[in-house]
């Protein structure tokens, strides 16, 4: 059985990788241009995903009424009216969801034109698949350097 054990201890080694190394990103920030439209009752598009460090340009243009947009966690908020662009820009600098909504009652509906923005990548879950591949090649090399006995 010991040699059955050592033969898995790179794979625990290297699933002790996966969990505790820093994974390297892009050292440079982009530029996000986005042109979004405050409509009854949505915004468009619904959800913004950029990396932390990001720079975003929003374009903001209100189809209907006078709407608003507020970004919560980064204290920015404008008016926007019909007919006129706003422009909001800002670096993208703490990970995590943030939820944008408007600001100005526009209608019965208000209370749900959200939207969301997401910073940053998705680790929990990347190392979460990076666990499953080397938990299913462990088990892979483990039948095949140990294939089970006939009873």
């Amino acid at each position: 059985m010991g040699q059955r054990l050592q033969y898995l201890l790179p794979f625990g080694l290297l699933s002790l990788v996966i969990l505790l190394a820093p994974v390297p990103f892009s050292t440079r920030p982009l530029t996000h241009h986005i042109t979004m439209t405050a409509g009854q009752f949505a915004f468009d598009p619904p959800v913004l995903r950029v990396n932390q460090g990001d720079r975003v340009r929003l374009t903001l243009q209100a189809s209907d009424v006078v709407h608003g947009f507020h970004l919560d966690g980064y204290g920015l908020q404008q008016r926007v009216e019909p007919g006129l662009s706003q422009e909001i820009e800002f670096v993208a600098d703490r990970a995590g969801k943030f939820r944008y909504r408007c600001s100005v009652s526009c209608g019965t509906l208000h209370p749900f034109m959200i939207g969301e923005l997401v910073v940053g990548p998705n680790l929990p879950f990347l190392r979460t698949v990076g666990l499953l591949l080397v938990a299913v090649a462990a088990a892979l090399a483990y039948l095949w350097r140990f294939p089970p006995q006939p009873v």
